[in-house]
């Protein structure tokens, strides 16, 4: 799943020991480019808070899992961001590599052994 929007806000760090050792997270809340923009709150876990580098006023599109854990009759919703790619989808649409695809002028109708099936 992905979302494409602008970086508006980026939270304190958090970091904490827990059963298999150290952790730390940070949130980020990501504004949509939809219609109706919605603002989500995104979660950068361990070593790719210093890898995505995020930065306020960034335009990005975020790959990310959707996960719900119940704790003591409540429920409760991670966003997790695993891949980022910086610019908006329209940048990263213009900047990706073109498709050359088949090159048609090395079709000849000069051959008689072109005998096509139908």
């Amino acid at each position: 799943m992905e979302l494409s929007g602008k970086i508006i806000q980026i939270m304190p760090l958090q970091s904490g020991n827990g059963k298999n050792g150290v952790w730390k997270k940070q949130d980020y809340i990501l504004e949509t480019n939809a219609q109706y923009p919605k603002k989500v709150c995104v979660t950068v876990w361990g070593d790719n808070i210093d890898s995505f580098s995020l930065q306020n006023g960034e335009q990005v599109t975020i790959a990310i899992d959707v996960e719900s854990r119940e704790y003591n009759g409540k429920w409760y919703t991670d966003v997790k961001a695993w891949k980022v790619q910086k610019g908006s989808a329209q940048q990263q649409a213009v900047d990706a590599p073109k498709s050359s695809g088949p090159d048609v002028t090395s079709f000849s109708d000069d051959s008689a052994d072109d005998v096509l099936p139908f």
